[in-house]
């Protein structure tokens, strides 16, 4: 069984979208579980709705809500997403395949900016070429997609949910210490939506990007908000 765990705030507009379409994906043995952070829209009806398990927590944070949902996860691998993000045919499969083809405990996926306007067509090949030279260096992973054995999650201790940002990364990373392994899925892509490049702009959103990857690199792990990052504000 694969557990998909959607870490939910205020998401009342992306997540039937979402769910649409894990559903078209024909997944033959899975559950849905959706990790609230106390949203105070409609999410959990929607959630219910769609026969989804959940599991509500007061504290908001992706790490607490992925966490979270592991917690009561039945699956042996779990499939954490984002709910603005979206799968393209044949996901669950082609990623399965590879999954279990190259004996992966824990993978990452390259991105593709959900739209048709050229600079994001570029931005999504400079992210390609900015994330496949990173793997080489270290286990990589963004928090729109990551897909995980529950063994090594549960070995590893889940999420880190004390720091700012870049707990997704550090997840990859604990795992591979645990004795995991791990590479970017190369088979097929996520749907990263631009509804936070829309939102602030592109190149701001850029500049923060690699100020806390720079950050990251020389002082590491953060705690304080070092920079300004909303969540749940879309």
């Amino acid at each position: 069984m694969i557990s998909i765990i959607i870490p939910t705030l205020n998401e009342e507009k992306y997540l039937p979208r979402l769910l649409d379409n894990i559903e078209s994906h024909n997944i033959l043995d899975y559950e849905i579980i959706v990790s609230d952070g106390n949203s105070k829209d409609n999410t959990l009806k929607i959630a219910n709705k769609y026969g989804c398990k959940t599991v509500v927590s007061k504290k908001r944070k992706p790490a607490i809500q992925r966490n979270n949902g592991a917690k009561i996860a039945k699956g042996e691998i779990l499939f954490f997403i984002d709910a603005d993000t979206l799968l393209p045919d044949n996901f669950f499969k082609d990623t399965l395949r590879e999954f279990h083809r190259k004996q992966l405990d824990v993978a990452g996926f390259y991105f593709i900016l959900n739209s048709k306007k050229l600079l994001y067509k570029l931005a999504t090949q400079w992210g390609h070429m900015n994330m496949f030279l990173l793997s080489f260096l270290t286990p990589l992973s963004m928090g729109a997609a990551i897909i995980s054995k529950k063994e090594y999650h549960d070995l590893a201790g889940g999420f880190n949910e004390k720091i700012f940002m870049g707990e997704d990364h550090l997840y990859s990373i604990g795992l591979t210490k645990v004795g995991a392994k791990h590479r970017l899925i190369t088979s097929t892509k996520i749907l990263f939506d631009i509804r936070r490049f829309e939102k602030e702009g592109p190149f701001r959103v850029i500049y923060k990007w690699y100020y806390m990857l720079f950050y990251y690199i020389f002082r590491g792990p953060f705690s304080k908000e070092i920079i300004e990052y909303e969540f749940g504000n879309y």
